[in-house]
C-alpha cells in the first residue's frame, strides 16, 4: 500500500473528506482521533503488511506522519 492509499484509508477511519490528512498533523489536533480510531489504525497496519502494533506504541506518536513510521509505510517521512 502506498502512501496515499493508506492515508485515504486513514481519512477513512477518521471520517474525514478525502486529501484532508497530509501527514504532518497533529493527533492531539484531530477531533476524530479516539480510541475508536486507534483500534482502526492498529487493523490497517496489519492489514497492510502485517506490522503488528500495540496501543502503547501509538502513545508515543504525536503526528500523523509518526503514525506511517510505526506502520512502515512505503513513503514515510524520515
Amino acid at each position: 500500500m502506498t502512501r496515499e492509499e493508506f492515508l485515504a484509508e486513514l481519512e477513512e477511519i477518521l471520517e474525514l473528506p478525502a486529501g484532508t490528512v497530509k501527514g504532518p498533523e497533529k493527533l492531539e489536533d484531530l477531533e476524530q482521533w479516539n480510541s475508536v480510531a486507534m483500534i482502526g489504525f492498529i487493523a490497517l497496519a496489519d492489514t497492510n503488511n502485517g506490522t503488528r502494533i500495540s496501543p502503547r506504541q501509538i502513545v508515543n506518536c504525536a503526528t500523523v506522519e509518526d503514525l506511517l513510521k510505526l506502520a512502515k509505510v512505503d513513503g514515510a517521512l524520515n
